[in-house]
């Protein structure tokens, strides 16, 4: 741990057997928005070192339950204590990563029910920059979710879906998020994330911030909870 006295969540995270304290930060949104439910597929994005697949693995409930989670991470990530045969983890670099070759590790290859981006760039100590670095990996996490549909997209109001304006995106573009399916984006302070909440408030029937109470006073990261995507109709252009 880095700097002063192990605090309260790093000795919770101990006396608990989470790898890190991180887990708390999870464990507050699921205890909020129930986003994690039994027979869940989870993939979780920047999962090193595997606090979030042990929360997420326990949200699952009993193995006979079912559900999946699939950790990547440029680490090499070992599947850590509390977690079952259910969780896997991937070495890769989700930037280079193409949508279909993710949606293969999905049940069925049917894409995710949840997906969870804690990714966050290195840190240099520039706030635009790393704010900037830290959209670009947000905005790579939105991507994969929803796919070309997150382009421009355009509400049909009577529907309560939303239709693409472009029918170019191939089907290797679609996102590996199910309709319905819940999105949660770690990213730092800045005006740029009045962007995202315009971005994804068409896309979900819900988007909301939270700064979890595990969050260290020292950080800027604060956490973008997209609930229920929509379902997408591409229209004929």
């Amino acid at each position: 741990m880095s700097g002063g006295a192990p605090d309260f969540f790093y000795r919770e995270a101990q006396r608990l057997g989470y790898v890190a304290r991180s887990a708390f930060k999870l464990l507050q949104m699921q205890k909020q928005y129930k986003l994690i439910t039994p027979g869940s597929s989870v993939l979780d994005l920047g999962c090193a070192p595997g606090a979030w697949l042990q929360v997420a693995c326990q949200s699952l409930g009993p193995l006979k339950n079912g559900g999946s989670v699939v950790g990547i991470d440029l680490k090499k990530v070992k599947v850590p204590t509390l977690c079952d045969s259910r969780v896997q983890t991937i070495s890769a670099d989700v930037m280079n990563l193409p949508k279909d070759q993710i949606r293969k590790l999905s049940p069925l290859q049917k894409g995710f029910s949840v997906i969870l981006s804690d990714m966050c760039p290195l840190v240099s100590g520039i706030s635009t920059r790393d704010a900037a670095l830290s959209a670009e990996l947000g905005m790579k996490a939105l991507d994969l979710a929803v796919g070309g549909a997150a382009l421009a997209p355009t509400r049909d109001t009577t529907e309560g879906e939303i239709q693409s304006v472009s029918s170019s995106c191939s089907p290797e573009d679609d996102g590996v998020l199910k309709p319905g399916g819940h999105l949660i984006i770690k990213l730092l302070e800045s005006e740029d994330n009045k962007e995202f909440s315009q971005i994804c408030k068409p896309l979900f029937r819900k988007s909301s911030w939270l700064r979890p109470k595990a969050t260290r006073s020292s950080s800027r990261e604060i956490y973008l909870i997209c609930q229920g995507l929509r379902r997408f109709q591409v229209a004929e252009v």
